[in-house]
């Protein structure tokens, strides 16, 4: 919950007053407050909480057949959670979170969907005419691409997916350091934009505090899904509601 916030807030946050200087700390971590105040607390409806069985191949056990884990355990090893962030800029724009264990892939990434472009149906008669989006990559391979629509190879007039890649590894030769070297060096430094201060850390838990209690008192048990899988079908089934689409 606290990593994925920090990373919601850096996307949504409106730009500091400056980024050196003094009191540039404050700066950043003031306007990443503001966005997690005009938040309110997560509901249930908005959530979508899974635990994992045992692999189809018997090669890993569900969570609760681990020895350390009670039988009748209803703890979520998945969440997809959806956030309202109440302000002129976000109003109305669904803020999707998902993090899950035994999933197809480890990795961690930002994705924002652009909305349809105006007219392309028409112009694209019958055509599934793909989403634009923008996708920045935390990890295992830090990248920003730009997934947008081009005319296919050839000599039929039809829209696909293609994507503007920058690949951090192939564009810059310089060591690419994890996520903590950096975190070491700002403490060496003593700047502190990079770390949660109190106020932040209240805002977050005030979001999600009622829900837990909740889940906690009444025992909400969490859809099982495949070990080695994407997580609950009823996760897609959420995002779809809300106006996301898949493509590939």
């Amino acid at each position: 919950q606290n990593h994925l916030l920090q990373v919601m807030t850096l996307v949504a946050m409106e730009p500091p007053v400056a980024l050196t200087g003094d009191d540039s700390a404050n700066f950043v971590r003031d306007e990443k407050v503001k966005v997690l105040r005009s938040i309110d607390p997560v509901k249930l409806e908005d959530c979508v909480l899974g635990q994992y069985l045992a692999a189809p191949d018997g090669s890993e056990v569900a969570y609760t057949e681990d020895p350390t884990v009670p039988d009748d355990s209803v703890t979520p090893t998945y969440a997809t959670t959806v956030l309202w962030i109440k302000n002129p800029r976000w109003a109305g724009v669904p803020f999707i979170i998902k993090a899950g264990k035994a999933l197809n892939e480890r990795k961690a990434e930002i994705r924002i969907q652009f909305k349809g472009a105006p007219g392309a149906e028409g112009m694209f008669a019958g055509q599934d005419i793909p989403r634009n989006e923008l996708v920045m990559k935390l990890q295992p391979d830090e990248a920003v691409y730009m997934k947008t629509n081009v005319k296919s190879p050839g000599l039929q007039t039809k829209p696909v997916t293609s994507e503007l890649n920058l690949s951090y590894k192939e564009r810059y030769d310089v060591e690419i350091f994890d996520a903590y070297t950096r975190l070491i060096l700002e403490v060496i430094r003593g700047r502190q934009a990079t770390f949660v201060r109190d106020d932040e850390l209240e805002a977050s838990w005030k979001i999600f505090t009622p829900l837990l209690h909740q889940i906690e008192k009444e025992k909400i048990k969490p859809i099982p899904y495949e070990y080695g899988g994407r997580g609950p079908h009823e996760s897609d089934d959420l995002i779809k509601r809300l106006g996301y689409a898949y493509h590939e």
